[in-house]
């Protein structure tokens, strides 16, 4: 893991990137960057919640749009993920973030990734340095191996990777889509997001910790 490199080419691909020593640390960065009254929301993390940065959004001074909220009927929770689409700020973690600068995140929903791809004003991204990896083909085997059966334990999708620990495609050679056929699969669909044509719009905060899957 070359946590140098990799923030400098973050940074390349105009993401601005800020290391931060802890998760407290980080949660001081992403709620400075957060202008009182935003229209805030996030993709499910295990990472942002470890930070205490869910927490802290609901407490603050904004506009938290919180799908999760559980007096959300089915009919509120869409218009909840659709306003999302065009919030001041969303944020999340990601699955891989490779030595090349480039983020890698799969999802079955899919609102996470095509908020990050386009619509909201400001992304803020917060990863463990257990996220790095060496290139796109190490992104899709942590994906495999890690995030896709600890997200789908903790979700509790009845999956081959949520029972056996790895997706059903190792088996095969592993190529990046190849999948379970579950009704419950999470790895729908792929994204790499490499250099940004808005520069800065996305926000790379790693922390010198493991954090999420």
């Amino acid at each position: 893991m070359n946590i140098e490199r990799t923030i400098e080419n973050l940074k390349k691909n105009n993401m601005e990137t800020f290391f931060a020593a802890n998760a407290e640390e980080a949660r001081k960065l992403v709620m400075d960057m957060i202008p009182a009254g935003s229209v805030c929301a996030s993709g499910g993390s295990v990472t942002l919640n470890e930070c205490g940065i869910i927490d802290a959004l609901k407490a603050g001074n904004y506009t938290y749009l919180d799908r999760n909220d559980a007096s959300l009927s089915a009919e509120e929770r869409e218009e909840m993920v659709m306003r999302a689409q065009s919030c001041d700020v969303y944020l999340s973690s990601s699955n891989a973030i490779t030595e090349d600068g480039e983020l890698y995140n799969v999802d079955g929903n899919s609102n996470r990734v095509s908020n990050l791809l386009f619509g909201p004003k400001k992304i803020i991204i917060v990863a463990g340095v257990n996220k790095i990896v060496k290139d796109l083909d190490e992104a899709v085997v942590r994906v495999k191996t890690i995030s896709a059966p600890l997200n789908c334990k903790r979700l509790g999708c009845k999956t081959y990777c949520a029972e056996f620990g790895k997706c059903i495609s190792l088996e095969n050679g592993g190529n990046m889509p190849k999948g379970c056929h579950s009704d419950d699969r999470i790895c729908i669909n792929y994204t790499v997001m490499s250099k940004q044509r808005k520069k800065d719009r996305v926000k790379i905060i790693l922390v010198n910790e493991s954090l999420g899957y």
